[in-house]
């Protein structure tokens, strides 16, 4: 098998990583005459696109920054919770993690201490079917409320809405949530109220 037709086995969805080629014994200098010679474009560190694929960003950086996790109105985009895309991509790092390669590329990168950083981290396919980290909808929901003076009220409101509306609502892993963020009679409140 030649080298070309060992790195077009590593092909995902006309996405090619660095991280990927290495692993399996091929040379970056291989990597590079692949790329040119394919007309793949750099679309980030170590992740390169071939011309016939529509970039999916969130899939992108997620590949480029394993630690991040899509949250926020990112996070309640993802899980269908509002009706209009978000307007940046906002994810949550682990405090030690400087994030300031994704502030560059206008990302909203919020910095979490070590007690609540992957709390409630689950996978969700993007619109382009690419799995990526994401905090699940009840943990989503527990960071708005929290957070609620950065939300504009329609967005805040319909994601109250739809969560409660859904049928697959966890409300016990809510209250731990909404617990360990300081937050728990707040959702208290909510739940009275929606249910």
């Amino acid at each position: 098998m030649s080298k070309y037709e060992s790195i077009e086995k590593l092909n995902i969805d006309g996405y090619l990583f660095t991280s990927d080629i290495v692993n399996a014994g091929i040379s970056k200098t291989w990597l590079a005459r692949y790329v040119k010679e394919m007309g793949y474009e750099r679309v980030a560190q170590g992740v390169y696109v071939s011309p016939e694929t529509w970039p999916d960003e969130l899939f992108i950086l997620n590949r480029a920054y394993p630690n991040i996790i899509f949250s926020g109105e990112t996070a309640l985009y993802l899980h269908l919770l509002v009706d209009r895309e978000y307007s940046e991509i906002t994810v949550s790092v682990p405090s030690n993690f400087s994030g300031q390669r994704l502030r560059d590329k206008g990302v909203i990168v919020h910095r979490e201490r070590e007690a609540i950083y992957g709390l409630g981290k689950t996978q969700i396919e993007t619109n382009y079917g690419h799995l990526v980290n994401v905090y699940d909808m009840e943990r989503s929901i527990c960071d708005m409320v929290k957070n609620r003076q950065i939300y504009d009220v329609q967005t805040y409101q319909t994601a109250l809405k739809e969560f409660f509306r859904k049928g697959n609502v966890d409300y016990s892993k809510l209250l731990e949530y909404a617990d360990r963020l300081n937050i728990k009679q707040d959702i208290k409140k909510y739940l009275e109220v929606m249910i």
